[in-house]
């Protein structure tokens, strides 16, 4: 058996990676911030690559690959926090293919799959839906356990809802909208997958960032990263960084050439990168040090990220319970 991404695999992430470190640099992310909005020309050049809909079937105008493609670029997405629909479309996109009826899928998913059209995702919880992905959003797809809803915005936008990451757009609304009466559950499941790889990308960002400053940064006249306490804290980050990499990349293999294994492995992957990302975050602020904790660090905007993808589309305790559920029936 063969563990490893393919040629075409590695070649998608390597494009991926180039392009938003280009064109999203690291440098920059505050700039994103105050502006607002999405980056409307690095999304341009994504939907010209294909990849809104780089896991959509070919006769609904996307690139037919899977889920494991999409994950390697919701993973540079987490890495960069560029400001695009990317996954707001991703989430939506697959709840709608798995629990959209014929029409509801041709309506929308060419339009997700060319960019033509951008969307929104939520969970309903007690009757109230925090949307990712509101501003701009054409439509929306709200999802509980076993039900699923699609909203068509028109002119009526979202109420606009404030959270701690200013990267992304959120909006607020009531459980309403059309009945999808597919296969809802499935779609959510990878939706959650989908969250999973950009807490990933999160992650990864930290980590790494973490170890080039531990390498540089002196104290007593040695690097910082020397110092046992340092060692073992960038230690404890590789562990989090690969656990969630192998439960998320596991879970999409999942999803496509092993569903029955797909529920178990959607919520592990979930729990384990939201929590994951969450600790690593953390642990890179400590490890910067004084400088960790300060605005013009810019750490705390993956942290940020790190806190409001883990509650989306259930949080860890939710998905740690669900695990527990699958694994007693």
């Amino acid at each position: 058996m063969h563990f490893d991404f393919s040629d075409e695999q590695r070649a998608i992430r390597e494009a991926a990676n180039g392009l938003l470190q280009q064109r999203s640099p690291v440098g920059r992310v505050a700039e994103a911030a105050a502006a607002g909005g999405d980056h409307e020309a690095l999304w341009l050049e994504m939907t010209d690559l294909g990849w809104p809909g780089i896991a959509l079937p070919e006769e609904l105008e996307g690139l037919g690959l899977g889920m494991v493609e999409l994950c390697l670029l919701l993973e540079e997405q987490g890495a960069t926090l560029s400001r695009t629909p990317l996954l707001p479309s991703a989430c939506a996109g697959r709840l709608l293919l798995h629990g959209g009826d014929d029409a509801q899928r041709e309506r929308w998913l060419p339009k997700l799959a060319t960019g033509q059209a951008r969307a929104g995702f939520g969970r309903m919880v007690n009757g109230d839906v925090l949307v990712a992905g509101a501003s701009g959003a054409d439509v929306v797809t709200l999802s509980s356990e076993c039900t699923g809803l699609l909203l068509e915005l028109g002119d009526e936008p979202l109420e606009p809802f404030e959270t701690i990451d200013p990267l992304r757009s959120y909006g607020h609304t009531a459980p309403r909208g059309q009945v999808l009466g597919g296969d809802v559950p499935r779609g959510m499941q990878e939706a959650a997958i989908c969250v999973a790889a950009e807490l990933l990308g999160v992650a990864r960002f930290c980590l790494e960032t973490t170890v080039e400053y531990v390498k540089d940064r002196r104290q007593f006249g040695v690097p910082v990263g020397s110092f046992q306490a340092i060692g073992h804290k960038c230690a404890e980050m590789l562990y989090g960084v690969e656990s969630a990499r192998a439960a998320v990349y596991y879970a999409a293999w999942a999803a496509d050439a092993a569903p029955e294994q797909l529920p178990e492995a959607a919520s592990i992957a979930k729990y384990v990168a939201s929590g994951g990302a969450v600790a690593v975050a953390g642990a890179a602020i400590q490890a910067h040090g004084g400088v960790g904790f300060t605005w013009e660090a810019n750490l705390h905007w993956w942290f940020k990220r790190a806190q409001v993808d883990a509650q989306l589309l259930g949080g860890p305790a939710y998905h740690r319970a669900r695990i527990g559920e699958l694994i007693a029936a």
